[in-house]
């Protein structure tokens, strides 16, 4: 090597280990100023897991409140829990269908439609995205903010062959995680939305093998401790401070840092810098072109609880409802403490009268001999009077917020009705409040997987290659197998239909009101075939009527004819639903084909073939 090699050795050596400091010094200054924000989401926690004698120090640590007096009552009565556990029931119903909406009525947009349309929902089951988006919200929900993070797994999918090392090289896949607020660390705090983030860094301990397996890289690992940064599903993870002070801790661990930086003038496509343990993992341009525009952008989606003016992250109604929870257990305890001296009573000894420490320790119990000097006065119940009115006034008074700060009423929550409404009607209006107090949230999660399914759809279209086999949904249900190249995708156009499920007794009821005002019937008054086949789908007889009509198999053959034309020509068959064939060819003629002549040829010739084996017009 010569003098000028090692001397661009070591400036670049030298480069890239002021790159890591700065990487981690930027990490350490975020980590700072948002330390209050940290402490706020673990005090949420542990309201929620139902530890509420905490709170935040003034030194901005999380601590156990010490009882002022031994015999004070420190019981919780959760209000918080069963509120969120309603929230997460409704919210679980907020599923959004993705649906892609086809440019135009031309074959090959109809095509593209259908077939984005089947592979978000083949990613929607292969990855869960219905249990991911639930651990979300549940985030969400509690601490005020979560995160989908999209990447391609490089090391998913089918086994398409091998490298020169004999391991298996794989097609890769799309992977959506679930992330913590905790994990996210933006350059602004301030910004309202994703895109005004300029850098955003993604942290996290991993044990060593992590960096070993992903990196090819061997690092030196230490002990970590501190739930913000081990993952509160490892071992030891997330504790409340009623659970012991030790701390969390991963053995044998590192600090990840990602780095995203958005595209500017000097890197067009954006940064992306990967540091642990003092090494420069990875450094280059970012790695996904997820815009709307093949723009190269961060792989994250925001989600939140209330969206807060000024603020990335948003809070929750957990935040809302804790000082409220911290009166309604202060009066509940202290009730119960009045309670205990009605019950137990407080005794009044003279001095030397009787063995203070035996009655101490027994106290009265019924068939107690008690024996007293004489000449002294008697042991006596003092008068304690009774409860009085104001707590159990305070106490229906604090229920009251619950229900006005949480946005849940009782009929949610408790199943009760205390507003003694019977009417149907009257009751679907209370429900209904209900859900538009969480019309907010459940925007949240729609948009949120509107835009991680345009994210899905962009990483296919990135690195789906020239050739995929997808098992998707053929027509009138059946399953079947299609081949597919990332020209195929189109994710420009992504539409979809949310809001909370509708049951099957609903929709039976639906179907059966449509029925009953005519709108399912046809011009002359009948109902055809098509409609047939649907209303009965709806109502849960699909495969009953598809035993006896093959309606929708003489369209999948017309389907298939219609690929077919597009290379040559093909006869009709004298079994053919010539009727149903020629309407299917027609539709394929009016919608693209006439624009090329051949193929407009053959399917006139084709038309003809019907015509000729006793097709109608």
């Amino acid at each position: 090597m010569t003098e000028t090699e090692k001397l661009a050795a070591r400036t670049e050596a030298k480069r890239k280990e002021a790159l890591v400091q700065a990487v981690q010094a930027d990490f350490a200054a975020r980590r700072a100023a948002r330390r209050l924000l940290e402490r706020g989401w673990e005090l949420n926690m542990n309201f929620v897991s139902g530890n509420q004698f905490c709170d935040i120090s003034p030194a901005g640590e999380l601590e156990e409140e010490a009882a002022a007096f031994f015999w004070q009552s420190r019981r919780c009565f959760n209000h918080i829990a069963p509120t969120l556990d309603t929230r997460l029931a409704r919210l679980a119903k907020v599923r959004p269908s993705l649906e892609v909406r086809a440019f135009s009525d031309a074959d090959d947009d109809m095509k593209t439609a259908r077939l984005c349309t089947n592979i978000l929902r083949s990613v929607k089951n292969r990855i869960d995205l219905d249990g991911i988006i639930a651990q979300a919200t549940l985030w969400s929900e509690t601490c005020g903010t979560s995160f989908y993070k999209i990447v391609w797994n490089h090391d998913d999918g089918m086994v398409i062959g091998t490298d020169e090392a004999g391991r298996s090289v794989k097609e890769g896949d799309v992977n959506v995680i679930a992330l913590s607020p905790f994990e996210v660390y933006p350059d602004s705090l301030t910004a309202e939305r994703m895109a005004d983030v300029t850098s955003l860094i993604h942290a996290k301990a991993v044990p060593v093998s992590y960096v070993k397996e992903k990196f090819g890289v061997d690092v030196q690992g230490k002990s970590i401790s501190g739930f913000p940064l081990v993952p509160s599903g490892a071992p030891g993870g997330w504790k409340r401070p009623a659970d012991g002070q030790q701390p969390a801790v991963m053995e044998d661990a590192v600090i990840l840092i990602e780095r995203y930086t958005r595209p500017d003038g000097a890197h067009p496509a954006g940064r992306l810098e990967i540091v642990a343990a003092d090494r420069l993992l990875y450094e280059g341009e970012l790695p996904y072109r997820n815009g709307d525009r093949g723009e190269r952008i961060f792989p994250f989606v925001r989600q939140t609880c209330i969206a807060l003016a000024g603020a990335f992250f948003g809070t929750s109604v957990v935040d809302r409802m804790i000082p409220l929870q911290r009166a309604y257990n202060a009066v509940r305890n202290r009730k119960h403490e009045f309670l205990n001296r009605l019950s137990t009573g407080v005794i009044a000894v003279e001095d030397g009268s009787v063995d203070a420490e035996e009655l101490a320790e027994d106290g009265l119990y019924p068939g107690k001999v008690l024996v007293y000097r004489r000449g002294s006065e008697r042991p006596s119940f003092l008068d304690g009077g009774s409860v009085p009115s104001e707590f159990e006034k305070e106490e229906q008074r604090l229920a009251g917020e619950f229900i006005l700060v949480s946005g849940m009423s009782e009929i949610s929550r408790n199943s009760a009705n205390p507003t003694h409404v019977t009417s149907a009607t009257g009751l679907q209006l209370l429900i209904d409040q209900d859900t538009n107090r969480m019309q907010m949230s459940v925007e949240s999660v729609e948009r949120a997987v509107r835009e991680t399914g345009k994210q899905i759809l962009h990483l296919y279209k990135q690195f789906a290659g020239v050739r995929r086999i997808l098992r998707m949904t053929g027509t009138g249900g059946d399953t079947e197998l299609a081949a597919f190249s990332a020209s195929d995708i189109s994710a420009d156009d992504v539409q979809f239909e949310s809001g909370y499920e509708r049951t099957p007794e609903q929709t039976k009821e639906d179907i059966l009101n449509l029925f009953n005002m005519g709108l399912l019937r046809d011009a002359d008054g009948g109902i055809s075939d098509d409609t047939r086949n649907r209303v009965l789908e709806a109502l849960g007889f699909g495969s009953f009527e598809n035993a006896r009509d093959i309606s929708h198999l003489h369209l999948k053959k017309a389907e298939r004819e219609n690929l077919a034309l597009a290379h040559g020509d093909v006869e009709a068959d004298e079994y053919d639903d010539h009727a149903l064939h020629r309407a299917e060819h027609v539709r394929a003629l009016l919608s693209g084909g006439e624009q090329d002549s051949a193929l407009r040829a053959r399917i006139v010739r084709h038309l003809a073939s019907h015509r000729e084996k006793g097709g109608s017009v």
